[in-house]
């Protein structure tokens, strides 16, 4: 398990250029599909204060809504 876990869904912009960015930093990260994982919408929406949105990203329990980096 790593310590970078990225809440996405597919066709998101903002979760692909996250993890383009871990991916090019070389850490590793585990990825959650919200769609496909049960209980994965549940858990973005407490990590996010109710807000539903992705990516989100925890990094060694510091969470982090949304992507603007690259």
């Amino acid at each position: 398990m790593s310590d970078v876990t990225i809440y996405t869904k597919v066709g998101c912009p903002y979760c692909a250029a996250a993890k383009k960015h871990y991916t090019d930093q070389g850490i590793t990260f585990d990825e959650i599909d919200v769609h496909n994982t049960p209980g994965a919408k549940e858990k973005v929406s407490e990590l996010s204060d109710g807000k539903n949105i992705v990516p989100i990203i925890v990094d060694n329990g510091k969470v982090a809504v949304g992507f603007g980096g690259g």
